[in-house]
């Protein structure tokens, strides 16, 4: 676009300034002439004497020539700098009727720009501050050597975001603290009535949280008959009641089945007792390889490999330890080269963190150490928080007639609701201390 008007210009001063029409050219073609000539030149002079007499007079002879062909090189000049703004920005539009000030950059460079496939050129200022990227946690390396084979290299400062969480972890208490799977088998139990409760919490609490775990494993245990939660009780009590009593956890029906058909198995296949091995394990409905190496540690105190469920797959990729897609995946990547000494420690502290500050829904990153150490590539620190709006309609009686009752909108409007901590005594709290629950305030 910008080319093509060029030369509608450049045609129109040849035309001009062509011997054959200069002769007869009208004080109309001289005023046009004058204009776009001082459109595109840079001597002020010319401006100012076109736009004092309104055009130039007409010259004829060589000087005349001369004089207009002199200003031809100053058109192509500045016709080959783009436009360049207040700011410093150069752009390639131009408004007609405005002048025009030479840019920095050379015709030559410009033109070599143009020849490389360039759309558009800016002059950026050298002082002007650039944008901050963030430094982003190294993953795990591969490194492949003739001697040694295949070494896994563990991601940097994961030491020290590892020990910031513990350091975190024993100043709060998490829900898996004191209702977590390896807690909730009785402790006056024989030991193969625990590994079994181990194992039905295990199964329970896949899709559960702690708490509603907890609940159901209660119901197991107080509610049959004594003495509480076996393999005996299981099996001969009836699906419907089984699925009553653990009707508060997710899947609860699927859960049932599994339960019934896991009791027959242990009963007929591994003499009344759970399987000791990870395959054994396994091979029961219901057992995937998180509740397997869980089982095999808490309850059988062996440490054959990491249990990974969906907070440690979480929170270990936030910290880009390493990048996967399921939690497979991520216990393979952490077994090459975590230590084997927190194998089973890093799914309790990571279930913990993910339940009380790195939550799946509203991370506290403004109360995490890795956020402030800078430990944590994922941490989102420093957003404003949106208020939520709901509108609200008022009504009011107007009055009654033939027992219809008439009502007239009197008010609506938006009302900001702010969520805060608000100290609150319950009823049946009296004598102990406050608790802060979370309510919202209508301002």
């Amino acid at each position: 676009m910008r080319t093509s008007r060029i030369a509608n210009e450049a045609y129109k001063i040849t035309k001009i300034i062509s011997p054959s029409q200069s002769a007869a050219a009208s004080p109309q073609h001289t005023s046009t002439f004058a204009r776009t000539l001082g459109k595109y030149t840079n001597d002020p002079s010319v401006r100012t004497d076109a736009a004092r007499q309104g055009g130039l007079k007409q010259q004829v002879g060589s000087e005349s020539d001369s004089e207009l062909s002199s200003a031809v090189p100053s058109i192509s000049e500045d016709t080959k700098d783009p436009v360049q703004k207040a700011d410093g920005v150069t752009s390639r539009k131009r408004k007609r009727g405005t002048e025009t000030t030479s840019t920095s950059v050379t015709s030559e460079e410009l033109i070599d720009l143009r020849s490389a496939g360039k759309k558009s050129l800016a002059v950026v200022d050298a002082g002007a501050p650039t944008k901050s990227i963030r430094a982003r946690m190294q993953p795990t390396k591969k490194v492949v050597s003739a001697d040694r084979g295949v070494e896994i290299h563990a991601p940097p400062q994961w030491r020290e975001a590892y020990d910031a969480v513990k350091e975190m972890r024993a100043k709060t208490m998490a829900p898996v603290d004191t209702m977590g799977c390896e807690t909730l088998a009785d402790e006056h139990a024989s030991p193969r009535d625990k590994r079994f409760q181990t194992l039905i919490a295990l199964m329970l609490s896949s899709q559960t949280k702690d708490t509603t775990n907890a609940i159901a494993m209660r119901n197991l245990k107080t509610q049959l008959p004594a003495p509480g939660l076996t393999l005996e009780n299981i099996l001969t009590v009836d699906p419907e009641k089984l699925d009553s009593l653990i009707y508060v956890v997710g899947f609860h029906n699927n859960k049932t089945r599994f339960i019934k058909a896991t009791a027959i198995i242990l009963r007929d296949d591994f003499n009344s007792d759970i399987p000791d091995t990870i395959e054994g394990l396994m091979s029961l409905p219901g057992v995937g390889p998180k509740m397997a190496y869980l089982c095999m540690a808490a309850a059988w105190s062996r440490i054959e490999g990491i249990g990974v469920d969906v907070h440690v797959h979480r929170i270990t990729n936030y910290w880009r330890w390493h990048k996967t897609k399921a939690p497979e995946e991520t216990r393979a990547a952490l077994e090459s080269w975590l230590p084997r000494d927190k194998w089973h420690e890093i799914n309790h502290l990571l279930v913990g963190f993910g339940q009380t500050i790195c939550l799946p829904v509203g991370r506290k990153c403004g109360e995490c150490t890795l956020s402030e150490k800078g430990l944590c590539p994922a941490a989102v620190v420093g957003q404003a928080k949106v208020e939520k709006t709901r509108k609200v309609k008022k009504e009011s009686l107007v009055k009654e007639i033939a027992g219809e009752v008439k009502r007239k909108v009197v008010e609506v409007k938006n009302i900001d609701i702010k969520e805060e901590d608000v100290t609150v005594d319950d009823v049946e709290d009296f004598g102990a201390p406050p608790r802060r629950i979370l309510r919202s305030r209508v301002r």
